[in-house]
């Protein structure tokens, strides 16, 4: 998706659709003068009705006379409420409502009515990834036919004339954002016969060679020199070989880097312990975090941030067979402790574990990790956030913080003392499952037991990287979760 930044006043700009953020009200803002203007009086007369108030993702359509062929009239509340987040969900709306009319492109402009005192890089910014969000649509897998519309291809960021230096920077930052968004949501919707293993390796590597970036990419062979007995025994079930993925992001010397490891199942049935049939076809979405890892390094190979970037990301498959993991086999992982399988479907954090430890020889400055781990994390907190724990307080905070910031919301669970009883075993140094209780903290207590010598965040995004119903601001499907929360806590980190 291409943007572009223009500084026309809106009567002036020509465009298949002109959408206008507005703030609640009802009376005619006096910037939407000229625009009631060319509608015929069809904006005053919709919020003198009270048939279009301004509320939240509510919108109102018109044609008119002008350069603007529709003109997209799209709520946002309340001015004093209106933030970033607010403006990407607009812009997100009028996307999905463009892509729908099928116009290819829009433009969108805020009206000063609701701009709330926020800064122009950061309306331009929020525009673009908004774009990118709404006017996502997958495709690549139908046979062509007339009423096929795919995503939008051009967003049109409307500023003023005074800020467009400010603007300009925030909608290239915008854009690199938008494409490590889209490339996510690519890799998350295809299928589990074309997205395994050796496809999110060769993908990882492709992105190395347009940015100029190492990429290295671990073999069975390796991985079991590496002495990685969770991966390798997820894996073995498959005829698919698993791969440990690493990316490198050198732009700050020799300073600590910051890691992003991605949980990469390709596929997950729950291996012997198999899961029931019904949506079983969304289980393609378990490669989810790593999505996001690659996702963000395409933004990093954009933007090219003064600072160290390690990503890793384990993949393999997780399938029933002869030759598959037991509940009861006892595994030996990287980190040299042995696990007790319990729960062959609590497989996300025996690969995990392998790149948690794995992560050591880099001395990290933090890590992270993003996983569609548990489906206790559905029930605590639905599809509106991620839960969060990890083993030092203030990196905690600093991920929340990122996440509000970039509307990737997460909340805090605690991983206190009491809970790590849950997964002690009889036999051996853990076992893999704590059981249905406290299922997602006992699914970040088995991950901590594996990390040492760095602070760390462990970030469960089972109930959000992906949807089942459609939004008006969101196509039903994979949402790309974690990239733009990684993305603002490496750029915040960096000072950029």
């Amino acid at each position: 998706m291409n943007s572009t930044l223009i500084t026309k006043p809106l009567i002036e700009i020509e465009t298949p659709l002109l959408a206008i953020a507005v703030p609640a009200s009802t009376e005619l803002p006096a910037s939407l003068a000229p625009i009631d203007q060319i509608t015929g009086g069809a904006v005053s007369r919709a919020l003198a009705s009270g048939d279009f108030k301004g509320k939240r993702d509510e919108t109102l359509l018109a044609y008119g006379t002008g350069k603007a062929r529709r003109v997209l009239l799209v709520g946002v509340g309340k001015p004093a409420e209106v933030t970033h987040n607010i403006v990407r969900r607009a812009a997100a709306v009028a996307a999905k409502r463009a892509r729908a009319l099928g116009t290819g492109r829009y433009a969108f402009a805020i009206a000063s009515e609701a701009r709330n005192g926020l800064a122009a890089d950061a309306v331009a910014q929020a525009t673009v990834e908004g774009a990118a969000h709404g006017g996502w649509a997958f495709i690549a897998l139908k046979r062509p036919s007339d009423d096929l519309r795919g995503a939008i291809a051009e967003v049109d960021v409307v500023g003023e004339p005074a800020d467009a230096k400010q603007a300009e920077v925030g909608r290239v930052r915008g854009d690199a954002i938008a494409a490590g968004h889209l490339l996510a949501r690519e890799l998350q919707m295809q299928p589990g016969n074309v997205c395994t293993p050796t496809y999110l390796a060769n993908q990882a590597q492709a992105l190395g060679k347009t940015h100029g970036f190492p990429v290295t990419v671990l073999g069975p062979d390796q991985i079991r020199q590496e002495g990685m007995g969770g991966l390798l025994g997820v894996s073995q079930g498959s005829a698919e070989e698993p791969r440990f993925i690493i990316l490198e992001w050198r732009g700050a010397g020799d300073a600590a880097p910051a890691v992003i490891v991605g949980k990469g199942i390709t596929f997950d049935s729950g291996g012997i312990s198999i899961k029931p049939a019904a949506n079983m076809e969304e289980m393609k979405y378990d490669m989810s975090g790593a999505a996001a890892v690659l996702g963000t390094f395409e933004v990093l190979g954009r933007l090219r941030p003064k600072l160290n970037v390690v990503g890793i990301v384990a993949a393999s498959e997780n399938l029933p067979s002869g030759t598959a993991l037991k509940p009861g086999d006892v595994i030996k992982s990287h980190f040299g402790k042995t696990i007790e399988i319990v729960n062959t479907d609590a497989e996300g954090r025996l690969v995990l574990c392998d790149a948690l430890s794995y992560v050591r020889r880099y001395n990290p400055a933090a890590v992270l990790d993003a996983a569609t781990l548990t489906g206790a994390i559905v029930i605590a907190l639905g599809t509106q956030a991620s839960g969060i724990m990890g083993n030092d307080d203030a990196l905690v905070e600093e991920v929340r913080s990122a996440g509000e910031r970039a509307g990737e919301r997460c909340w805090p669970l605690p991983l206190w003392e009491e809970y790590r009883d849950l997964v002690k075993s009889d036999i051996a140094d853990v076992k893999n499952s704590g059981g249905r209780g406290a299922g997602s903290i006992t699914g970040g207590w088995f991950l901590r037991e594996f990390v040492e010598g760095f602070p760390w965040v462990h970030i469960d995004i089972a109930g959000t990287a992906y949807t089942e119903s459609e939004a008006t601001y969101q196509s039903k499907g994979p949402t790309a979760f974690g990239v733009r929360l990684f993305t603002e806590f490496l750029l915040r980190r960096s000072g950029a």
